[in-house]
């Protein structure tokens, strides 16, 4: 049984382009700097049989799904309750349609609080509707592993704690990877999670440092010192070119580019 992750979208919070700033430093010419919103798709398949899960519902969903040529999800993981990883949520409703059944999905408490705040109708019908719910909510503990069993067989995703600056946010290590789109540092406690890499899709926002990002230089620190296999970088601002990005980069580090797949043995 395969597993093969997709990356859905890489930008920053608002895309590349940028509504009001354009481009940026990025080559318009170059489709690798077309970026939605941080998303990454998980697919196990066993003969023509796949297990979906999906990590984050991002505001650019429906295009994602789409573009991934996707028909069903099995469950979603949602890393925090940032506008950017979660907004898109309503997009899946047409796999609810299909299905005839809610998406599991697993949340921590922040998220499931805001996004119940904001889209209550997502996991309980509302007075007076007649549509349906769209996820089955499930609690994240953290440590505490995430296994979804579909028809390609059972995904594992093992949650842990990351600091986002002013608030936590959650990583995923599946299989031999690790996914941590939004982090500023990460603490002692995760560190386990993150030994013995084949891949790491790690934040790296601009070069320049911020509040709540891993700027490139941190996270090529991190990436240092955890000697991942390969790492990709991901939730990238419009300051950085896909090209003259990847020029500046060690061997085993790339950037990021919507539809990347990648195949872990």
């Amino acid at each position: 049984m395969s597993l093969t992750v997709t990356i859905l979208g890489c930008s920053s919070s608002g895309g590349v382009p940028r509504v009001g700033q354009g481009w940026g430093a990025c080559d318009p010419r170059n489709p690798k700097n077309r970026r939605r919103r941080c998303s990454i798709l998980a697919s196990r398949t066993k003969s023509e049989a796949r297990t979906n899960v999906l990590v984050d519902t991002s505001p650019d969903l429906r295009e994602q799904l789409l573009a991934a040529d996707v028909d069903h999800l099995d469950a979603i993981l949602y890393t925090h309750p940032h506008a950017d990883h979660t907004h898109g949520v309503d997009d899946v409703r047409g796999l609810v349609i299909v299905s005839g059944r809610r998406i599991p999905a697993y949340l921590d408490e922040p998220t499931s609080k805001m996004m119940t705040d904001k889209f209550g109708y997502i996991f309980k019908t509302p007075p007076g509707s007649f549509y349906p719910p769209l996820l089955d909510e499930h609690r994240i503990h953290i440590g505490r592993e995430i296994t979804v069993d579909g028809p390609g067989g059972s995904i594992e995703a093992m949650p842990f704690r990351l600091d986002h600056g002013d608030m936590d946010s959650l990583g995923f290590r599946i299989d031999g990877l690790a996914y941590t789109p939004d982090l500023h540092s990460v603490p002692q406690e995760s560190f386990r999670h993150l030994e013995g890499l084949d891949v790491w899709i790690i934040d790296a926002l601009r070069h320049k440092r911020h509040g709540t990002h891993l700027s490139v230089g941190e996270a090529l620190e991190w990436i240092a010192h955890f000697k991942p296999r390969r790492a990709i970088l991901t939730d990238l601002h419009v300051d950085l070119d896909y090209d003259a990005l990847a020029g500046s980069l060690p061997p085993n580090v790339t950037p990021a580019f919507d539809g990347l797949r990648i195949d872990l043995a």
